[in-house]
């Protein structure tokens, strides 16, 4: 079936929405929902199918063309192509690199476009954020380095080839520049106090792939990031409210992450007591898989 609905796909256009969204989703479950002999054939035939990534390359651009809903909480048929399409990317990246599959076709995005949609927003869908930042998590993870992938960017395109000396740490973090990193962290910080679990697991998981990256490249920026005092005060608003718990998945691997890089002016000894206290007092067999498994990194972090 990939061969036919891949094919279907390649001779649709962004706006055959009723056909090409539920198409994307077929490939996006047939990558994910199959046996790992069977997902690298089934990447080696997405991949071949250059109708298809050209496809792929416009509807991720209309994330950015089209105007924003004037209902952001309602999912509308345009913003479900969008996600379908980010979700079959990332997926696509991910696969590519750990096959090493061949590549007939790239995809080339603006770096500066694709960070805007998550810091900027405008009144998009908690799924499309989703979606992006799953994307933003696969090129982070190899560096910006996919070879499906050609990633452009403003700041590339505007820099000289001898960085001044303000720019140095921008160089240092290419193709991202400090001020995107420092946008990038204060919007998924904002992102985090609405609550929302998805959005939540979304938003921690690109922090931690964020933090990750940026360690690799330039330690002392990476430190600088998981110390920012406003992280604090971002725990103690994700612990008002009804649930006062330090037993919730974004929680613990918020604390896993500042435990990780050693950022002892936002998690204290004291935090780490109450969440050992409260694990101590807890029926393990009856917390959720995702609690369980974030306390589990937790304790091994400690």
């Amino acid at each position: 079936l990939l061969f036919p609905v891949s094919n279907l796909c390649g001779r649709c256009k962004p706006s055959d929405t009723d056909l090409l969204q539920p198409s994307l989703n077929f490939l996006y479950c047939s990558l994910h929902q199959t046996t790992p002999c069977s997902q690298q054939r089934a990447v080696a035939v997405l991949l071949s199918n250059v109708s298809l990534l050209e496809v792929l390359q416009k509807v991720l651009e209309c994330t950015w063309l089209r105007s924003p809903p004037s209902e952001p909480a309602y999912l509308s048929s345009e913003d479900a192509l969008l996600c379908s399409g980010w979700l079959l990317v990332a997926s696509l990246l991910l696969y590519q690199h750990r096959y090493n599959t061949e590549v007939h076709q790239t995809l080339s995005l603006d770096l500066t476009e694709v960070l805007n949609a998550v810091i900027f927003r405008k009144k998009k869908t908690i799924l499309l954020l989703v979606s992006i930042m799953q994307f933003l998590r696969a090129v982070l993870r190899q560096n910006f380095s996919s070879s499906l992938l050609v990633i452009v960017s403003q700041n590339a395109a505007q820099g000289a080839t001898q960085p001044q000396p303000s720019s140095l740490q921008d160089a240092a973090l290419h193709p991202l520049a400090m001020q995107q990193v420092f946008s990038l962290v204060v919007s998924l910080q904002n992102l985090l106090v609405h609550k929302d679990l998805l959005l939540s697991q979304a938003v921690v998981a690109c922090l931690e792939t964020l933090v990750e990256y940026l360690y690799v490249k330039n330690q002392d920026v990476a430190l600088h990031v998981a110390s920012q005092p406003w992280h604090r005060f971002l725990l103690f608003t994700l612990l008002s409210g009804d649930q006062k718990s330090f037993l919730q998945p974004e929680v613990l691997r918020l604390m896993t992450l500042f435990l990780k890089y050693q950022s002892s002016n936002i998690i204290s000894q004291k935090e780490i007591s109450q969440i050992l206290q409260e694990a101590a007092e807890a029926n393990l067999a009856e917390l959720p898989e995702a609690t369980s498994r974030a306390l589990h990194l937790f304790l091994c972090q400690v």
